[in-house]
Order: structure tokens, then C-alpha cells, then sequence
């Protein structure tokens, strides 16, 4: 009984994500080839995301302002919907569930846990965040290891807002400069 215990408090100070939805796992080589695969053009109009299986294509998804704009719109849904560890609908939402479950509306499968996210897709310096990145943060004290992620819905010289998942007042939007956000940053990374 004490090692289920121990289990399960581990499992929840490791990441805001549940494990209630299937979680992507790839391969060294398949993380490889869609790294390789992932090149992209400077206009986002013209981007495409890949999916590799086995070394061999499965997807590819043509990805516009449209369907960034339409991921935005899907989270800004769940605006006021409380916090529920592990979920992703409408009667509680974690941080990655929120995610997931935007992408997801799109067809888009990510990682479902922030950790797992935090090494998909491409870094980005966060003076260059474009809508539907997403940031990173380690919110808990004395530890730079990621915890909490959102997705940028606007980005402006100086000015970035984000939407997530908070634990004590639900899905939110919040601005990268208020000072706990500004503090608890730890990375941006790009999807699409």
C-alpha cells in the first residue's frame, strides 16, 4: 500500500499531465527523422507537419495561420473551466490536457504531458514567440524542471499572453511579464 502511495505522489510531482490519455512515445530514430524532416520554411502559410512511423511518412498535415488561429480559438474555449489533473474536457482541464485537447481538434497529435512536450518540436528564443508556441515553466520552488506549459494566443514587441491551465484559478489567460510567469519561465518551444 505504501509503494502505491509513493508511486502516485511521484506521478503527481513529475508533471501537471494525467495519464487518462494515450501518450506519444517515439524512438530514438523516429525522434531523429521527424527532427530531420521538420525543416521549415520561413512563411508559416507554407509549413507542413510530418509524422514518422518505423522510418517511413504516416501523416502530413498542411498547416496555416488558419489552423494555428483555429487551435487558439479551441483552447480560449475552455477559458474558466477548473483545474482537473489528468483532464481534457470541460468539466476540469490540467496544463497539457488543455493542449492536447486544442491540438488534438485539429488533428494534430502532441505529446500529453508537459515534460514530454518540452522536447518536441523547436526551440525558439522567446523574443522571437509566434501564436501557438508553446512556454515552458518550472513552477515549483528551487527546481529549474518543467512542470507547467501554455501556448501563446498573442505576441507583441514586449508583450506575450498565453493561455493554460492554472491550479487554483483553471484555464486563464496570463501575460509572460507578470512577475511569477516571468520567474517560473524556462523555455518556448515551436509545434507548428
Amino acid at each position: 500500500m505504501k509503494k502505491i502511495a509513493i508511486l502516485l505522489l511521484i506521478s503527481t510531482v513529475l508533471s501537471c499531465g494525467g495519464s487518462k490519455s494515450k501518450r506519444v512515445v517515439t524512438t530514438k530514430s523516429e525522434s531523429q527523422t521527424v527532427r530531420k524532416n521538420r525543416k521549415r520554411p520561413s512563411n508559416r502559410n507554407s509549413q507542413t507537419k510530418t509524422a514518422t512511423k518505423n522510418n517511413s511518412t504516416i501523416e502530413t498535415i498542411p498547416v496555416s495561420n488558419r489552423t494555428i488561429a483555429n487551435i487558439i480559438s479551441k483552447a480560449e474555449s475552455f477559458e474558466g473551466v477548473k483545474y482537473k489533473y489528468g483532464g481534457t474536457t470541460k468539466k476540469g482541464m490540467d496544463c497539457s490536457g488543455l493542449l492536447y485537447t486544442s491540438f488534438g481538434s485539429e488533428n494534430i497529435a502532441i505529446p500529453r504531458t508537459s515534460s514530454a512536450l518540452s522536447t518536441y518540436g523547436d526551440w525558439v528564443d522567446v523574443k522571437q514567440v509566434q501564436e501557438g508556441d508553446l512556454l515552458f515553466f518550472a513552477t515549483r520552488r528551487n527546481s529549474r524542471t518543467i512542470n507547467h506549459v501554455g501556448m501563446v494566443t498573442s505576441s507583441r514587441a514586449g508583450r506575450v499572453e498565453f493561455i493554460h491551465a492554472s491550479t487554483s484559478k483553471g484555464v486563464m489567460t496570463s501575460l509572460l511579464s507578470e512577475r511569477y510567469w516571468y520567474f517560473a519561465f524556462v523555455q518556448a518551444r515551436r509545434i507548428l
